[in-house]
């Protein structure tokens, strides 16, 4: 029975009105709005509200009364449980209409930019099947079936997968059959509220280009029985396998990976192309998720960019040199910094496969390196975490301003922060900021924002 009063429990008819930056639809009762997962705007619906606040509520979505021209049939059967992506059900047109507003709309209201310069998205080229790297948790059912997925959205209950549309599909039949392997071994299941038992994650990454994968387990245990022939039978059965490890992770908390692994057969790492460039990945440092989506942005920002090979440019949050080293072959000199002392050393190896002298790498935060390096850049690259820059960089920066500040972010809210920051009394001028869909069936968006200095 419909009961239309804004009290936990009733269930409610709603337009679902706008889409937030979390990709729960939005709706309004009462004046008041109301966030209820897998819907989109024009739908309306009916759901039951699950948590009321003086000023807004959640919601379960219960019923689809009439739905809305931006609605499509998901790719995966527990789309609407599973907490790996929330947008299956929204046509990628308009999911790229929605993260471009989402930047936009962050400039506005958090950067306080009237008119905040932002071009078209750039769409990602593939819209499934695109991440690169998957680590799913592992649990035991009740049944003791060994189980690997995503978390279904704000719980820490799996929902079991044996395939992902949007991982890369080569590593759809290691996932299956690995679980089955864990089970078969015997394998104890890490438990997070006794803190008993040693799985705690199944990690894949691929190639996309060269298709080479490797396989980690991440363990409390360093050893686990009969590893290293199971490990040997993996590599017989995958021909793209190149190596298997155990990420040491003994710590409680939510963090994936720990601070050691070990290889037990084949490569600790996997070769990949990008910008026409050689890189060794190993399977805990970082890089993006989506390899032709960022291959779109480098191209777009080498476009933009003009080098004229006499730059002095600064990679500050630099990783394993995804963006350094192509953009060292256009300067005359590159630096990066990491704070990853694993990503700076991978960074210093895949400069030096590919040849590349005039890049120097620094491991040590931004806000503790930036300052030492006494340098007069050209450029400095930004390309920090959701979070965003540390104060003290943002300070940094406006003592050695830089003619050119390129920031890559994740976060349109800390983008729209840092670039407010940065161009107080007229120091800085955004130029344009380019959205980038990186994670597409996702309501996360990648953006590129290039600011120049305001010479007096």
């Amino acid at each position: 029975m419909m009961n239309q009063s804004y009290q936990q429990g009733n269930l409610v008819e709603l337009d679902i009105i706008d889409l937030a930056h979390s990709g729960d639809g939005v709706g309004k009762l009462d004046g008041r709005t109301v966030f209820i997962p897998d819907t989109v705007t024009g739908d309306r619906i009916v759901a039951r509200l699950t948590h009321v606040k003086k000023q807004y509520a959640h919601g379960k979505l219960q019923d689809i009364i009439s739905p809305s021209p931006h609605r499509i049939r998901p790719s995966c059967i527990v789309a609407d449980k599973c907490g790996g992506c929330q947008w299956q059900h929204i046509a990628p047109g308009y999911q790229l209409a929605a993260k471009e507003n989402q930047v936009i709309q962050a400039l506005k209201r958090i950067g306080g930019f009237e008119h905040p310069p932002v071009l078209p998205i750039l769409s990602s080229p593939e819209m499934l099947g695109y991440r690169n790297k998957a680590t799913y948790p592992l649990r035991r059912s009740t049944t003791g079936t060994v189980q690997a997925g995503y978390y279904q959205r704000h719980t820490h209950q799996i929902i079991n997968l044996n395939q992902c549309p949007i991982q890369d599909p080569r590593l759809n039949p290691i996932l299956a059959e690995v679980k089955q392997d864990i089970q078969t071994q015997g394998w104890s299941i890490y438990n997070e509220n006794t803190g008993q038992g040693k799985l705690r994650h199944l990690g894949l990454r691929i190639g996309k280009h060269t298709g080479e994968i490797l396989l980690t387990l991440v363990s409390t245990s360093k050893n686990l029985p009969n590893f290293q022939q199971q490990a040997e039978a993996w590599l017989q059965r995958y021909p793209n396998l190149v190596g298997v490890s155990i990420n040491h992770n003994p710590d409680p908390g939510n963090k994936i990976f720990g601070q050691e692994t070990f290889n037990h057969i084949g490569r600790p790492y996997l070769t990949e192309t990008f910008g026409q460039l050689n890189f060794q990945l190993s399977s805990d440092t970082f890089f993006q998720i989506n390899t032709e989506g960022a291959e779109v942005l480098l191209n777009f920002l080498l476009d933009k960019l003009r080098l004229t090979g006499e730059e002095t440019l600064i990679d500050a949050y630099c990783g394993v040199g995804t963006f350094t080293l192509p953009l060292a072959q256009k300067v005359a000199q590159a630096v990066g910094i990491e704070s990853n002392n694993h990503s700076i050393e991978q960074a210093e190896t895949n400069a030096k496969i590919n040849g590349i002298n005039n890049a120097k790498f620094y491991q040590g935060t931004v806000e503790n390196i930036l300052p030492l390096l006494h340098l007069s850049p050209d450029i400095i690259v930004l390309d920090p975490p959701r979070k965003g820059c540390d104060r003290k960089v943002i300070d940094t920066l406006k003592t050695i301003h830089p003619p050119l500040i390129l920031y890559i972010s994740c976060q349109p809210s800390t983008l729209a922060r840092d670039l407010e920051k940065l161009c107080q009394q007229d120091l800085y001028k955004v130029q344009w900021i380019q959205p980038i869909d990186f994670f597409p069936q996702t309501a996360h968006v990648e953006s590129m924002a290039l600011v120049r200095h305001n010479i007096d």
